[in-house]
C-alpha cells in the first residue's frame, strides 16, 4: 500500500539516504486538490484557524556566545562511583522540562520555577519529528528553537542532560520519529541496525549534533551528559544498532563526552539496553515506590568498576493519562518520601516530570495493551501531576513537599519560589457554525483526489497528522449491507450519499468504527438511482510511542468489505488541518486573510447558512470571537461538545474529547492571545454543544466523560 514511495541515494549527501518520491501524476493530483482545499478552508473560515500548529514564534534570544571558564578546565566526568564537575564531586538533582511542550515565551518562567524547586540540571528530549516534519524540511525556530532553550539553561546556571534519541518515547507521536519514515518503501526497521534506517539517523544527527557541540560543558555550555536511545532494553536487543549510535555520537561530540543510556531497573532490560565496551554510563528508572538501592546495586553490574554513580534518570513524580481514564494522581508525601530515599544515600535523581506542559496540535502519542488494537491515546494535557503544573503553577502540595526534601540535600540555598502566573476567565464565547467539512469537498469532481485500487495509509498520501477522507462507490443490496474494516487507525466515521442524483445531498452519518472496538456496522438501503457513495473520514489520534507495535501507520490499513467482499477503486484526500504552510500558494495568501479577519468575522456574523436542515452529527467548523482587555493565561472549557480540534488565533491548542473524558478544558497560554479581538475556531466531529458556545475559565478540569475503571494512582 506504499507503492508510490521509493528508496533513492541523495547525491548531495553522498551516502545512501531515503527520500520520499511520489509518482509525478500522484504529485500533481495531490498539489492541485490540496491547494484547492486549503484555499477553500482559508476563505470560508477566514479566522485563520488553520495556521500550522507550531507556526514559527519569535526566538526569545539569539544563542549567545558561551564563555569558557578562565582556567579552561571545565570538565564533567565519572570516577569513584561519583559524578565530578571541575574536579569536585557533584550530585545531579534534575528534572525533565521539554522545550516542545511549552511556548518559548514561557521557557524562562518554567526554568526559574524548576530552579526554585532546587534543581541544578534540566533533562530534555530532542524531538526529531518536530525538527524535520517532512524529509529535508528542517525547523529550528519558534517552539523548535532548542538552541535558545539551551542558552536559557546556561543563563540560569542550569546544567543539561540532553536525550538525543533518535527514539525518545515521552508520550510523543511515534516516539519522536518523523511520520514520513512510515511511508518509505520497502518498509524500514525502526530502532534497528537496518541500514535504511541508520542512514537516515546518520543524516539527522549529522545536522543536529554539530549544532549541539558548542553547548557541551567542555566548550563552555550547559550539556554535561548525552543520552543514546531510550529504554531500548524494553524493546529489543540489537547491539549493533546501539554501537552504531555510540560511534556516531562520538564522531560528532568527541570521546570525552559522557554518554548514557536509560533502562528499567531489571536484569533483563539492562542486559538488552546497555552498551558494554562502549564506555557508556548505564542509568536506571523504576516505579516510584520501589526500593531504589537494590536497583542501584544491580546498576553497578552493568557499568565499569568505579563508573556507576547511583542515578535514577526518570523518577516519576506523576503519571500519564489516556482519554477515557480518570486523571492520574500520585500522593505528594508518598512521592517526596521515596525521593528522600535516593537523596539520603547520596544518590542522584532526575524528576520525570518536573514540568509536563502541553501536547499542542497533534503531537500527543499513544500506548497499547496486550495487542495493537488495545489502543490508548494520550490527552492533550501533559500535566503529568508534576510539581510544576501545566500552566506553571507551583502553589501545590507536591511542589512544596519535594522542595522541602531537596532543600535538605542541596549544596546551595534554594532560590525564592515565584508566584503563580495570573489567570483570567473571559467568559462565555458564542460560536456559530461556519461550514460543514463536506461543504468544501467537491464530490462531483473526484479526479483531483489520489486514486488507488485499495485504500492507502495516510503517510503515503503525504498526510502526517489530522484526517484523511476515503471515498468509493458500491451497489447496495435490497435489504441493506454490512460494512467491515478489519484494520483502521484510529477512528473512522462512515457516511453514505447518492453520487449520481442531480442534487447530491450531504453525506449522511451512519456510524463509527474504531481501532479499539472494531465492530461491523449495518449500512441502510439508500434510495439512490444507481450506486451509493461510501465516504469514510479517518482520524489519526496519535501514533504509538512505546512498545512492539511502534510502526504505527494511520488511515485504512486493510481492505474495506461490503457484505464480505472487498471494495475496490478508492479516491483519497488528506484533510489539511496541521501543516497549512507547506503549500507555497496558500502561504502567499495567509497575510491577506489575517488582514481581513475582523471584516470576515463581521460578514460571518450576518451570513445565514444556505441550508439550515439539522444534519448532526457531522464534522463542522464553528467560530467566534472574544475580547481580551488584559492578556493572561486562560482555559477554554469544551464541556458539552463532543470531539474535535480547537484553535485560538490560528494556533492549534490540541484535541478535545469531553464526551469521553477526562479532560474538559484546554490550556491557552497568554502568548497566544492579544489585546482586543481574539478568534476561537473548532472542528467538531460529531454533535455541537446545543448553545454553540465555549467558555474561557481560570482552572483546568479533568472531570468530563464517563468514570473509568482504571486509574494509575499511588
Amino acid at each position: 500500500m506504499r507503492t508510490a514511495l521509493k528508496r533513492t541515494v541523495s547525491p548531495s549527501i553522498g551516502a545512501p539516504a531515503v527520500h520520499l518520491r511520489l509518482r509525478p501524476a500522484t504529485m500533481a493530483r495531490t498539489r492541485r486538490l490540496g491547494t484547492t482545499i486549503l484555499i477553500f478552508l482559508l476563505y470560508i473560515f477566514a479566522f485563520g484557524a488553520f495556521a500550522p500548529v507550531f507556526a514559527p514564534l519569535p526566538s526569545i534570544s539569539s544563542p549567545s556566545s558561551l564563555s569558557k571558564s578562565s582556567d579552561g578546565d571545565r570538565k564533567f566526568e565519572i570516577a569513584d562511583d561519583m559524578f565530578w564537575k571541575d574536579g569536585r564531586p557533584f550530585r545531579i538533582i534534575g528534572g525533565d522540562v521539554h522545550y516542545f511542550r511549552t511556548l518559548p515565551e514561557y521557557w524562562e518562567d518554567r526554568l526559574l520555577r524548576a530552579k526554585a524547586l532546587g534543581l541544578n540540571t534540566i533533562q530534555t528530549y530532542v524531538a526529531w519529528n518536530l525538527h524535520e516534519p517532512r524529509q529535508g524540511q528542517l525547523i529550528f525556530e519558534g517552539i523548535a528553537d532548542i538552541f535558545s532553550f539551551l542558552s536559557l539553561c546556561q543563563k540560569l546556571d542550569l546544567l543539561v542532560m540532553l536525550r538525543i534519541g533518535p527514539y525518545i518515547c515521552g508520550e510523543w507521536d511515534l516516539g519522536g520519529f518523523p511520520a514520513w519514515l512510515l511511508a518509505v518503501e520497502p518498509a524500514i526497521g525502526l530502532r534497528s541496525s537496518d541500514p535504511a534506517f541508520t542512514n537516515l539517523v546518520d543524516r539527522w544527527w549529522g545536522i543536529l549534533l554539530p549544532k549541539v557541540t558548542r553547548f557541551l560543558y567542555k566548550n563552555g555550555g550547559p550539556i554535561i551528559m548525552v543520552q543514546i536511545e531510550n529504554e531500548f532494553g524494553s524493546y529489543g536487543d540489537d547491539k549493533e544498532y546501539l554501537h552504531h549510535l555510540v560511534k556516531l555520537a562520538r564522531k560528532h561530540l568527541g570521546d570525552d563526552v559522557v554518554l548514557y543510556t536509560t533502562d528499567g531497573g531489571t536484569r533483563e532490560t539492562l542486559e538488552k539496553g546497555t552498551i558494554p565496551g562502549g564506555d557508556v554510563f548505564s542509568a536506571v528508572d523504576f516505579s516510584t515506590g520501589d526500593d531504589p538501592w537494590p536497583i542501584f546495586k544491580l546498576q553497578k553490574e552493568f557499568n565499569a568498576p568505579g563508573k556507576s554513580p547511583p542515578l535514577s534518570s526518570e523518577f516519576y513524580t506523576g503519571w500519564l493519562t489516556h482519554w477515557g481514564e480518570t486523571a492520574a494522581k500520585t500522593d505528594a508525601a508518598f512521592t517526596a518520601a521515596y525521593l528522600e530515599k535516593i537523596l539520603a544515600g547520596n544518590g542522584s535523581v532526575v524528576l520525570y516530570m518536573a514540568h509536563g506542559g502541553t501536547n499542542f496540535g497533534f503531537y500527543s502519542g499513544a500506548n497499547t495493551g496486550s495487542d495493537e488494537s488495545d489502543y490508548k491515546p494520550d490527552l492533550t494535557s501533559y500535566d503529568y501531576d508534576a510539581p510544576i503544573k501545566e500552566s506553571g503553577d507551583v502553589d501545590n502540595a507536591k511542589y512544596q513537599a519535594l522542595r522541602e526534601v531537596i532543600a535538605k540535600y542541596s549544596a546551595a540555598p534554594l532560590t525564592s519560589v515565584p508566584s503563580n502566573n495570573e489567570k483570567k476567565a473571559y467568559g462565555i464565547i458564542k460560536l456559530q457554525k461556519t461550514q460543514s467539512l463536506f461543504d468544501v469537498i467537491n464530490f462531483k469532481d473526484l479526479d483531483g483526489m489520489i486514486a488507488s485500487k485499495n485504500p492507502m495509509p495516510m503517510e503515503s498520501l503525504g498526510q502526517m497528522f489530522g484526517f484523511a477522507l476515503y471515498v468509493s462507490n458500491f451497489t447496495a443490496k435490497g435489504n441493506g449491507s454490512v460494512l467491515s474494516i478489519p484494520k483502521v487507525h484510529d477512528r473512522a466515521q462512515v457516511f453514505l450519499s447518492c453520487p449520481s442524483d442531480g442534487n447530491e445531498e450531504w453525506p449522511r452519518y451512519i456510524g463509527t468504527i474504531t481501532r479499539w472496538s472494531n465492530i461491523p456496522i449495518d449500512l441502510p438501503l439508500t434510495k439512490c438511482t444507481s450506486k451509493q457513495r461510501l465516504s469514510i473520514l479517518v482520524e489519526n489520534l496519535g501514533r504509538l510511542n512505546y512498545g512492539p507495535y511502534i510502526f504505527d501507520q494511520k488511515g485504512i490499513l486493510s481492505s474495506v468489505y461490503i457484505d464480505g467482499r472487498p471494495l475496490n477503486k478508492w479516491r483519497m484526500l488528506g484533510v489539511p488541518l496541521h501543516n497549512l504552510d507547506d503549500d507555497q500558494v496558500v502561504k502567499s495568501i495567509i497575510p491577506n486573510v489575517h488582514a481581513n479577519i475582523l471584516k470576515a468575522s463581521a460578514r460571518s456574523g450576518r451570513k445565514k447558512l444556505r441550508n439550515k436542515i439539522k444534519r448532526d452529527p457531522e464534522p463542522s467548523f464553528y467560530s467566534g470571537q472574544f475580547t481580551v482587555d488584559e492578556v493572561k493565561d486562560t482555559y477554554i472549557s469544551l464541556r458539552g461538545w463532543s470531539k474535535g480540534v480547537a484553535f485560538i488565533n490560528g494556533f492549534n491548542i490540541g484535541r478535545f474529547w469531553p464526551s469521553f473524558g477526562p479532560q474538559c478544558n484546554l490550556y491557552v497560554p497568554a502568548p497566544i492571545l492579544k489585546e482586543g479581538e481574539n478568534l476561537v475556531a473548532i472542528l467538531e466531529l460529531e454533535s455541537a454543544n446545543p448553545d454553540h458556545s465555549v467558555t474561557s475559565v481560570e482552572q483546568p478540569d479533568f472531570t468530563c466523560g464517563p468514570s473509568s475503571s482504571y486509574v494509575h494512582q499511588l
